[in-house]
């Protein structure tokens, strides 16, 4: 390495010995202990992020290399590292966990999901809706993925009450390579059934089970993507977004303009839009989109619209009244959305001005709700036993066990925030960040506007092949350096880079619900692909569509804020 150290600055001195290389991994031993400080910080970032981008090792597992390689490189003492796996930022993420599995406990989910496909109707363009409306609502409170995998046994259900079996549709969808004819009494009968009995040609019966298995697969792919995009309405929703403001409270401990309220005013608008927009490109890429949308049409697709709306309120039937269990869940759902977004909701004063400024947080109004399901009863208690302690008392159940949280809570997803957290301080401490910001100073003639496009995009097509969470704690240091080189407000690039982190929809692999829909055997890569495509283009030009109206006098985002100048003054080490 002689003479490296003149084309890198981070090289302390020159050094002979060579890299230690294993596997093709360039894992490096010798040069490590020759690097400043951002040198030795630049390798475990590097390191992390070659193992969370190619999963050679479980993702929580190397979230926790910093409480390793910090200590021991010299770049931040371990009593400064490991309180960063559980920050304030992790408390909500928790809490918001722990009300999703009472949530899923009592099946209040899906009372609402076969609510809301009550109310849209069974054609299908309105059922398409209906299933992204559910799955974006529920994602905003449980985890994208228990959304999924809750909404596509419904999905399934109702489409084989509309259309029959899937086997058969495909079936009947192969007659017009079948010159004879012969696949036609194969399974003609039932596809007739399914259609009321009417004789139908073969070339009826394909171009019908061709227009089935479109609106099948359009079902099977709204789902998971309405559940990435509800996920962003909510610090909850998501892990990027609690990344976010962990993020900003390392950096910028001054700014207070990020919270449960002012996230939802600022991202909820922004779901809707875009989940409008979403519905018209599926619906159109997959069939749903035709006159039986608004015009009522007696023949055989309305008997199988009248058997699933059957199926979907004989399912409902099922689930019987609501009991007191539910309700008292749905009471305290409610009530924990309602403090988290009255706490401090910015446009007007919130119910914190109560207690000394400062001291409550979104987490401690998360913590206070969720302990209380642990020892409120699931059914309701007998008065009589008040006046009578010899009369019969109904069994004391809570609504929530921690057996029951320690089975459905994600903690390596906690692990993973806090691993984000840790090397987010490490930057900060070692002036990698800083490091790093100085070398992007070119960008600072691309227009700010242009750049939030460009930053939407980059993320989002990163995020196809690496998991969002481990996406934006990679980037988002850089982001934050890069906006105070340019002088541009650090939230006018970190907020469409967490939200486009969201944004993976090309790829099976890209998130776990598009996996789990790709499971189901119906879809192909190719479909994704197409669709996912158009959906990444529909979700920058929506983010940059909010940044640079609501969200640019929400958080005044053309001005360089006070809270981002003291960092300013010592990014030149």
């Amino acid at each position: 390495f002689k003479g490296l150290r003149p084309m890198c600055p981070l090289v302390q001195q020159e050094c002979s010995l060579p890299f230690l290389l294993l596997d093709s991994h360039f894992i490096t031993y010798p040069l490590l202990f020759h690097l400043l400080q951002e040198g030795k910080c630049l390798y475990v970032v590097l390191l992390m992020a070659f193992f969370w981008c190619t999963e050679a090792l479980p993702l929580a597992v190397t979230a926790m290399l910093p409480v390793c390689l910090f200590p021991t490189m010299g770049i931040l003492p371990s009593k400064k590292v490991c309180p960063q796996y559980f920050l304030e930022t992790n408390f909500l993420f928790l809490s918001g966990l722990v009300m999703a599995s009472a949530i899923e406990e009592w099946g209040l989910h899906k009372r609402i999901a076969l609510k809301v496909l009550k109310i849209v109707g069974v054609k299908p363009a309105w059922l398409i809706l209906g299933m992204m409306l559910t799955s974006s609502f529920l994602s905003m409170w449980l985890s994208n993925t228990a959304t999924t995998a809750m909404m596509l046994p419904i999905a399934n259900a109702i489409l084989e009450s509309l259309f029959g079996d899937l086997e058969t549709l495909k079936e009947n969808a192969k007659v017009k390579n079948d010159p004879e004819g012969e696949l036609k009494s194969v399974h003609l009968g039932e596809f007739e059934q399914t259609l009321g009995g009417d004789q139908r040609s073969p070339e009826e019966v394909r171009k019908e089970a061709e227009y089935q298995l479109k609106v099948w697969k359009g079902f099977l792919i709204c789902i998971p993507y309405a559940a990435s995009i509800g996920g962003t309405a909510t610090l909850t929703g998501t892990a990027p977004n609690l990344i976010l403001i962990g993020q900003m409270k390392s950096y910028f401990p001054e700014c207070d303009l990020i919270n449960f309220g002012s996230w939802f005013i600022f991202a909820f608008p922004l779901m809707i839009i875009f989940l409008f927009v979403a519905w018209i490109w599926i619906s159109f890429l997959y069939g749903g989109l035709n006159t039986r949308l608004c015009i009522n049409k007696h023949d055989d697709r309305a008997a199988a619209e009248a058997k699933a709306r059957a199926v979907i309120d004989e399912d409902y039937k099922k689930l019987g009244p609501i009991n007191f269990a539910e309700g008292s869940v749905s009471f305290f759902f409610i009530l924990f959305a309602i403090l988290l977004f009255t706490r401090d909701p910015k446009f007007v004063t919130g119910w914190s001005i109560f207690f000394n400024k400062g001291y409550v947080s979104d987490a401690v109004t998360g913590v206070i709700i969720i302990s209380i399901l642990f020892f409120f009863p699931s059914q309701r208690p007998s008065l009589r036993w008040w006046f009578n302690p010899r009369a019969s008392n109904t069994p004391y159940v809570p609504l929530l066990s921690w057996k029951r949280v320690q089975e459905c809570v994600p903690w390596n997803i906690i692990l993973l925030l806090g691993g984000g957290f840790a090397m987010a301080k490490g930057c900060e401490e070692s002036g990698l960040a800083a490091w790093i910001g100085g070398h992007l100073q070119p960008l600072a003639q691309v227009p700010p506007a242009v750049a939030v496009i460009l930053i939407t995009a980059f993320i989002a097509c990163f995020t196809e092949f690496a998991s969002n969470t481990a996406t934006i704690i990679i980037f988002l240091p850089v982001i934050a350096e890069l906006a105070i080189r340019v002088k541009v407000n650090p939230l006018y690039f970190m907020i469409p880079a967490t939200i486009g982190c969201s944004y993976a929809f090309m790829l099976p692999v890209s998130t776990p619900p598009n996996s789990i829909a790709f499971a189901s055997g119906h879809l192909m890569v190719k479909d994704m692909v197409k669709t996912g495509f158009m959906m990444n283009i529909l979700g920058i030009v929506c983010v940059s569509l909010a940044m640079n109206t609501w969200g640019l006098h929400m958080f005044t985002l053309h001005t360089y804020p006070d809270w981002a100048r003291p960092l300013n003054s010592t990014v030149l080490r």
